[in-house]
């Protein structure tokens, strides 16, 4: 399967936790500048991410909730430097096809969304994928994504449980994880890979890249997945 060469970029507590409010208050601004060196000009967030900090205030409301049930894409641009929302079932609604640094908007759903939110999509100009029949198809999403969309190295910038789903499926090349020198332990809170259902699933083996001490006493620490 060609698909884009897949970086998991994030910083957490020692820990193992992402809550931005808590990570913000330990490091620095060494997160963007690492991942601006990543070289990785697609990048995709979870839905609970995207809905608290870009996405409209208010759900998409279909009259019509029958789905659209086969696989359809949408292209609406040739860039392909897209900031990137799954949203399973289609309910987000957006201000306009770009976001808040001008990067393209790119919509992953499955075939359960209604045609009624594919046709908003177009209608705002906003390219989509809809794969999978009942929960987004992330292998064939990511086929798609590089062989009609042009990505080459996609960032997976989290929560959670968007890393879980694309570490479940067998997606992530690479870590890239920003250490911050500070612990959390309040109960409750995401780890950074989170929400994989299936107990017997074994540990992902990771190989070392390489260590570097930044400013704040952060370590940034790179994978490769074995």
């Amino acid at each position: 399967m060609k698909r884009p060469y897949i970086i998991c970029h994030m910083v957490e507590s020692i820990d193992g936790r992402i809550d931005c409010g808590m990570v913000d208050k330990i490091s620095g601004d060494e997160y963007y500048a690492t991942l601006e060196s990543l070289d990785c000009k697609a990048s995709v967030e979870g839905r609970i991410t995207m809905e608290h900090y870009y996405a409209l205030p208010v759900k998409f409301d279909a009259k019509n909730c029958v789905p659209i049930g086969k696989e359809q894409v949408f292209k609406s641009t040739e860039r392909n430097d897209f900031h990137i929302c799954p949203d399973s079932k289609g309910t987000l609604m957006w201000e306009s096809e770009t976001m808040e640094d001008t990067r393209p908007l790119l919509i992953i759903t499955s075939e359960s969304a209604s045609e009624q939110y594919l046709e908003y999509l177009r209608q705002k100009g906003i390219s989509y994928i809809a794969v999978g029949k009942d929960t987004i198809n992330l292998k064939r999403a990511m086929e798609i994504l590089h062989e009609t969309f042009g990505v080459e190295r996609l960032a997976v910038l989290g929560g959670g449980l968007i890393n879980g789903g694309f570490l479940a499926a067998g997606l992530i090349d690479e870590v890239s994880l920003l250490l911050a020198p500070g612990i959390d332990g309040r109960e409750g809170w995401r780890a950074l890979f989170d929400g994989i259902a299936d107990q017997s699933k074994l540990p992902t083996k990771l190989a070392l890249r390489s260590v570097e001490r930044l400013d704040n006493d952060v370590l940034w620490i790179r994978y490769n997945v074995l």
